[in-house]
């Protein structure tokens, strides 16, 4: 029998980004069942853009949040898997194929994660165009596929086996607000206890990493860099010396970088936020909805 696999993306203030990706999908998503988009707003989504979509296409109301949003969409679905996709993540044409086959032949997995090809986070973002090029020049995914066991998912491409999600009643934090730096990583230890979280070589995209919209300002990404470590570590879904390896990891590029920033990034609104963080956690205050009230 095969799984029914739903395809989820939350998205805020990215509708350009979102009918690009949208447009993409429709061409190489095959064999999912069903495409959830989770906005933030109405108006975040090109409802036309989905009037031609090869399987079924709808809008799930949610919170504002990403948390918020992913867990609407995960209450909006009866699929077996759902495979999250940020709304600038374009994978490669047989992603969706090859999420099937691997749920469905190890049963012992429950999240997967695939191979980023590039990452346009890690500097000014990529163009669509680029994407796509880059993914059009990648060498063929390995066969058989190789798995590897990993600490997390990566957000971007996050693929969840359902059933223990809702036996257990499993959740992304909504306490982690905004875009829920590290939510990633506190829903994947929390499945951890019931099967593996692999990285998947045969799963494989391109993250644009657009950046210019519809993401935290500086000082709040700042503050929940160093915050919502500390939160998570609290939960038991970091250890102490990760937190504090990432913490100073983060605080120490901002430092350094915020000498000369780059131009699409605040680095000192997220030196300020770090220091803020930093303090609250010294006074025993350190709270990641304070963001909130920014």
């Amino acid at each position: 029998m095969r799984l029914k696999i739903a395809i989820a993306i939350a998205t805020a203030g990215r509708r350009d980004v979102l009918a690009d990706t949208i447009a993409y999908l429709a061409l190489h998503a095959g064999h999912a069942d069903e495409l959830l988009i989770c906005p933030a707003r109405p108006e975040d989504v090109d409802l036309a853009g989905l009037d031609n979509f090869p399987c079924p296409a709808r809008v799930v109301a949610g919170p504002l949040g990403l948390p918020a949003q992913r867990n609407a969409l995960i209450d909006a679905t009866d699929a077996d898997v759902i495979v999250f996709f940020d709304d600038d993540f374009l994978p490669a044409a047989d992603f969706v194929t090859e999420t099937e086959r691997l749920f469905a032949e190890q049963s012992n997995v429950v999240v997967a994660t695939g191979t980023v090809l590039a990452d346009g986070i890690l500097g000014p973002g990529l163009t669509h165009a680029e994407g796509i090029a880059l993914l059009a020049q990648a060498d063929p995914a390995p066969a058989p596929s190789l798995l590897a066991p990993t600490y997390n998912a990566y957000g971007c491409n996050m693929a969840v086996r359902l059933a223990p999600v809702r036996l257990h009643r499993i959740r992304f934090d909504e306490r982690l607000p905004l875009y829920a730096w590290l939510e990633d990583v506190d829903f994947s230890r929390q499945l951890a206890p019931y099967g593996d979280i692999v990285k998947a070589s045969r799963l494989q995209g391109v993250h644009l990493g657009t950046k210019k919209s519809g993401r935290s300002p500086g000082k709040r990404l700042g503050y929940s860099q160093v915050a919502n470590r500390i939160y998570i570590m609290r939960k038991g879904h970091m250890s102490p010396l990760q937190a504090l390896h990432g913490n100073l990891r983060n605080i120490a590029a901002n430092l350094w970088r915020s000498l000369r920033p780059e131009p699409w990034v605040d680095r000192r609104g997220r030196l300020a936020g770090n220091t803020l963080a930093v303090w609250d956690w010294l006074r025993g205050r350190v709270d990641p909805e304070r963001i909130l009230r920014f």
